[in-house]
Parts: structure tokens; sequence; C-alpha cells
């Protein structure tokens, strides 16, 4: 009995219980699971009708990060102002940004709209670029090359595992990116105007053309001057309609509609934004078929 029970604390973690992956949204958690399947565990951090900017570092949320093998975020600085607490608080070695368990999805990715210089009077911009990448379809299949790289990196004892689950996802995501483009085709250079820029990548894909935002600056409210010449900016340029968010009042939005007689569409940014936004595909499926 004493053998076994010495070989048993030998063994590798891998082989005696599923890897527990804390991930910071639903998208990540979603992608984790595909390429990890019956091996790993997500717990994700943030619910996906949340606004991704603000998470309030719960105390429960303390305890997930604790419990974690591992962490994998967005990056970009999206999280910048509640991840880092609850890290530090959490005082777990294994998601520390410096250990080999932690994944930082915004360093394997391209981003865009990354300011010259940064100063306060422009708003909440971020340094890093636009961090909001994932809504590029495109940009999925990298981020799932990259967690399934990461997951055979902290458990090579499934690596055939893992490239059989990509290899299923890669042929599943290329048809599906086939049927977006086609519903997307007619769409190219339509002009748009969103509340926050949060679609930057979605709209580069299919060739929208945002010309303005509701917010005069990332994260400021707006004001009723800006408001007035949103208006005006929608009357010259006849934009299709006003993309905007889940988880802002579209009060301003819809006087501005009324106003103008353009459609606000909400567009979600994660999944579960929406009640039926229960997957990826079911995320793309409807920003692709949303504008219409």
């Amino acid at each position: 009995m004493k053998k076994l029970l010495t070989l048993i604390t030998l063994l590798p973690l891998t082989l005696l219980a599923h890897l527990n992956i804390a991930v910071s949204y639903p998208y990540i958690g979603a992608l984790t699971k595909t390429i990890g399947g019956e091996h790993i565990t997500t717990t994700v951090l943030a619910k996906g009708n949340w606004d991704p900017h603000f998470i309030i570092p719960r105390p429960s949320l303390i305890t997930k990060v604790r419990n974690a093998d591992a962490l994998i975020m967005n990056g970009g600085q999206l999280e910048i102002g509640w991840l880092p607490p609850l890290i530090n608080r959490a005082g777990n070695p294994k998601t520390s940004p410096s250990s080999a368990t932690f994944l930082n999805l915004s360093h394997h990715v391209e981003l865009i709209n990354k300011p010259s210089e940064v100063d306060r009077k422009d708003g909440d911009i971020h340094p890093d670029g636009n961090p909001h990448f994932h809504l590029d379809p495109k940009n999925t299949l990298l981020l799932a090359n990259t967690i399934k790289e990461f997951l055979i990196s902290i458990d090579t004892e499934h690596r055939d595992v893992y490239e059989k689950n990509f290899a299923v996802f890669l042929d599943m995501w290329h048809k599906k990116m086939s049927e977006w483009s086609q519903k997307m085709s007619d769409k190219n250079g339509l002009k748009v105007i969103q509340f926050h820029d949060n679609l930057a990548y979605f709209n580069k894909a299919y060739g929208l053309t945002n010309i303005g935002t509701i917010e005069p600056l990332p994260g400021i409210p707006t004001s009723s001057k800006h408001t007035i010449n949103t208006i005006e900016l929608i009357k010259r340029e006849n934009p299709c309609c006003i993309l905007h968010d889940v988880y802002h009042s579209t009060k301003t939005a819809d006087f501005i509609s009324q106003k103008t007689g353009i459609k606000v569409v909400l567009m979600p940014h994660d999944i579960e934004a929406l009640e039926n936004i229960d997957n990826l595909s079911a995320l793309f499926d409807y920003l692709t078929g949303a504008i219409k």
C-alpha cells in the first residue's frame, strides 16, 4: 500500500485529474474546452453580458483563480483594471504572468489601432492597440492554435488529443468562415456608427466602415454637443445603422435613431452576451446576420 501511495504521489497531475484552466472571458473558455475536451475543466471569470473592461474582482473570483492550474487571458490591457488584483490576491504561482502555466493571447495576434501616443485626455485608450481581436473569425483560428500549443506545453501526455480536437475545429471553422463571408459579401463598404469601437476587427474583416462613435472618446460618456454632431454626421454620410454593444444603455442611440431614421442593431461581443448566443459559431452567425 505504501508503494502504491508513493507511485500515485509521483504521477503527473494530468494523469490524476483534469486540468482546471481559469480564463478571463467566455469565448476563451469555449476555445479552451473545444481543444482540451475531456481532459480539462474551464473556469470562466467574467460573464458574457458584462462590460469586459470593468469586472468587479469579487472574492468568489479570487477563489477561482487560487484553485486554477493555469490561466488564459485576452490581454491587450482589456483586463488591466480587474485581473491583476485577482491574481495578486489569489497568490497562486500557477497563475502568475511569469509562469509557464499563464497565457496572454494578445501576444499571438496582430493588434490594430495602436495609438501613436497615450494621453488621458484622449479617454480610456488601450496603449497596445484595440483588444477586441477575437471578433475577427480569422483571428479565432490563431487563438485556437495558440491555445492548443499552450495545452500541449503543460500537458504533453495528451498531445494527440489536443491535435485531433484542433483539426476537427479547424475544418468546421473554415466551413463557417466561408458561410459568413458569403452572408457579408454585399456589405463591403457599408458605413456604420458604433457606440464604442469594439467591432473594429469585425468591421475590418468584412469591409464595414466605421464613421463615428456615440462615445466622444473611449470610456467617456456622450455630451449633448457630441450627440448633435453625430446626428449631423449621420445625415451627411447616410450610414446603414448604429451598431451597439449589449452592456451600455441604448438611450442615446435610440434618440439618435428617432432623429435620423437609422436603426439600432445590438451586436453581442461574446458568448452569452445575448440569451441565444451559446457558442462561438452562434456568435458569428448572429453578427453576420444582424446587419440587413
